[in-house]
C-alpha cells in the first residue's frame, strides 16, 4: 500500500521522523515459514535457505516497480565481528540469489556501505533510543560509487525501519540520488502519523 501526503498535511515534528529512504517493499510478514527460513540461515548457518529467501527478495524488488540497470544494489552490512561469527552476511547472500532473476541487470556492491560499530537489537527500544542506537554506525566506503546513483538497499528483515533509514541517510549524504529498500520480511506494526509509510502493508512509500 502506497501512502502519499502533501507537505502542508504533515506537522514539523512528524517531518523530522520521516525515514530517509524513498520507498520500501517486503515479500511478506515476519512469521511462520518466512521467519523459520530466516532463522535457519542466520542462526543455524543453513546456507541453502538463502536460495528460497533470495527468490522471495526478488519478488519484493519487483513490488518497487521497474528497476533500472543503473541502480546500485547495496546489502545492509554486518559489523565485522558478527560477520566473522556467522561466516557470511545474510543480506548479501540473499541479494546475490535475487539478482539471478533475469529481469535484473543491476550491479551489487557489498563494499560500499560499512558498519563501523556493533549495535544492539532495536526490539523493545523507544523511537529515540532506536535512532541513537544506529546513529553513526554506518559509513560509505566508496563515495565515487554512490554519488549521483540510485541505490537499492537490501536486507532480510525490516524491523522498525530505523536501520534502513540511517543507512539511507548516510548514502544520501554521500550523494545518492535516491534510496529504495527491499527486504524479505517486515515486522513493522506502527503506522507513522506523518503518512510516510503505512506499516501494515507490504509496500511503503515516502511522502511526496
Amino acid at each position: 500500500m502506497d501512502v502519499s501526503v502533501s507537505q502542508n498535511q504533515v506537522c514539523p515534528a512528524c517531518q523530522e521522523l520521516r525515514p530517509h529512504f524513498d520507498k520500501a517493499a517486503a515479500y511478506g510478514a515476519y512469521d511462520a515459514e518466512v521467519r523459520d527460513l530466516i532463522h535457519l540461515l542466520k542462526y543455524e548457518q543453513v546456507e541453502p535457505a538463502a536460495g528460497v529467501l533470495g527468490r522471495m527478495l526478488a519478488q519484493a524488488i519487483h513490488k518497487l516497480g521497474p528497476i533500472a540497470d543503473s541502480i546500485l544494489v547495496v546489502p545492509v552490512p554486518l559489523y565485522r565481528s558478527k560477520r566473522r561469527q556467522r561466516g557470511f552476511n545474510q543480506a548479501e547472500l540473499i541479494a546475490r540469489v535475487a539478482l539471478k532473476d533475469k529481469t535484473f541487470r543491476c550491479e551489487l556492491r557489498a563494499d560500499v556501505l560499512e558498519r563501523m560499530r556493533p549495535t544492539v537489537s532495536q526490539i523493545g527500544l523507544t523511537r529515540a533510543q532506536r535512532i541513537e542506537n544506529v546513529r553513526g554506525a554506518f559509513r560509505v566506503s566508496h563515495l565515487n560509487r554512490v554519488a549521483g546513483r540510485a541505490i537499492l538497499l537490501v536486507d532480510d528483515v525490516l524491523t522498525t525501519g530505523t536501520t534502513a533509514s540511517e543507512c539511507a541517510r548516510v548514502l544520501r549524504r554521500a550523494g545518492a540520488e535516491k534510496v529504495l529498500v527491499a527486504t524479505v520480511a517486515r515486522t513493522l506494526k506502527e503506522s507513522f502519523e506523518s503518512g510516510k509509510f503505512l506499516a501494515q502493508g507490504a509496500t511503503f512509500a515516502k511522502a511526496s
